[in-house]
């Protein structure tokens, strides 16, 4: 494990291309110590009847899910939550035997026997599904039963049966064999809306779908409902379990919740200084010459571009971050490289590190300053990241 302040080190002859390759390049920093910050605080948040999931799909929002699933559990998550059956396994493989919850709809043969044999627990959607899952398990005379969620739509018009349902819907799972129902759940829509209206709504369907259930003597083992926005905004949406993904990597899903709970963010993306030059007055900079100089300026070239997840659409309307001062990109961003101007800092050098998210001195860019320029959300930005930039954990 490394510190921030540390040089990224060889940890074994397996990845040192890789390490010798992005130490010249791009990389992604992955903040430990501040990731188990946000776990810790947001187990504060909650009561003690309540367990946090942590979401960690999609490579846990792109920051690696399989460190940052055990770091989670480490720091008091008591659940993991991902999208894919692969994903599921990809954590068992690492070892990590807390119960893990497909949100994803899942329906084939081969997925239900990853989910038996994997022992994930998979979201139920639909009385045709269940029936699928019994059948296939009866197929393999599966011993144990299997657990299942069961998702109700209360509004997303997503996955889950129609909340009036109900109570058909769990008749039937507790009728099939080799199902064993671990807990009721929805989704809410607008809980990062300043008007809640549409969210007390879905709760209200999701109470009435509980209440008429408890009316008819079915126990229901568990019930969640609230996702990061919801957790900060009111208790009364807790129940059993919370399904918290943005607030983990440290990151607000409004700005007024930002006074709930207090964060740090997770991701640091850095790139380096690959060649420094000067150009005259006039000078064209990159593809279509968007960028004309107006006068004689330092020009840096940064090794990352939009093949890395650095939106070509933020040419020319951003900032990164070099020895704690605020430098402007310039031209148009292309595939594996952007260029600066560097006129600020007369002396840089090659090799320097360049922050184009995260903290350097006082001055800090957040995955939320692009989202507003590009008018879309951080948990797109999180998730665009590429594989080819290599994950490194600090701390």
């Amino acid at each position: 494990m490394l510190s921030r302040k540390q040089t990224p080190s060889v940890a074994s002859n397996q990845q040192c291309d890789t390490y010798a390759w992005f130490s010249q390049r791009a990389w992604v920093e992955i903040d430990l110590k501040a990731l188990s910050h946000n776990v810790q605080q947001l187990v504060k948040y909650l009561s003690p009847r309540t367990q946090l999931m942590a979401v960690v799909k999609a490579d846990a929002y792109g920051h690696g899910a399989v460190t940052v699933a055990q770091t989670a559990l480490q720091s008091g998550a008591s659940w993991l939550g991902v999208a894919t059956v692969p994903e599921g396994i990809q954590l068992r493989e690492a070892g990590i035997e807390a119960p893990i919850l497909i949100l994803g709809a899942t329906h084939t043969p081969e997925q239900i026997h990853a989910i038996a044999h994997w022992k994930l627990q998979p979201t139920l959607c639909s009385p045709k599904q269940a029936l699928i899952f019994s059948n296939v398990l009866e197929a393999i005379n599966y011993g144990s039963p299997v657990p299942i969620h069961i998702k109700l739509d209360t509004g997303m018009s997503r996955l889950g049966t129609d909340w009036q349902q109900a109570a058909e819907f769990v008749q039937l799972v507790q009728r099939l064999p080799h199902l064993a129902i671990a807990s009721i759940y929805s989704h809410l829509a607008t809980a990062d809306s300043l008007d809640p209206r549409v969210m007390q709504e879905q709760h209200r369907r999701f109470e009435e779908a509980i209440a008429q259930l408890k009316g008819m003597g079915i126990k229901i083992p568990c019930l969640h409902l609230a996702n990061s926005a919801a957790t900060l905004t009111d208790s009364a949406l807790h129940y059993d379990i919370v399904r918290v993904g943005l607030a983990v990597y440290g990151l607000y899903p409004a700005a007024h919740l930002q006074t709930a709970i207090d964060l740090k963010p997770v991701l640091q993306l850095n790139a380096r200084v690959t060649q420094v030059k000067t150009i005259a007055v006039g000078t064209g900079v990159s593809y279509g010459h968007q960028f004309i100089a107006p006068h004689e300026l330092r020009l840096a070239v940064v090794g990352i571009g939009y093949a890395d997840g650095v939106p070509r659409n933020l040419s020319q309307n951003m900032q990164v971050l070099i020895r704690g001062q605020r430098v402007p990109q310039i031209g148009t961003i292309t595939m594996d490289q952007l260029m600066l101007d560097a006129s600020a800092i007369p002396d840089l050098q090659e090799g320097e590190i360049v922050t184009l998210l995260g903290e350097q001195g006082k001055e800090q860019i957040s995955a939320n300053d692009w989202a507003e320029r590009l008018n879309t959300i951080s948990w797109e930005i999180l998730c665009g990241f590429k594989h080819r930039l290599p994950r490194v954990a600090v701390m």
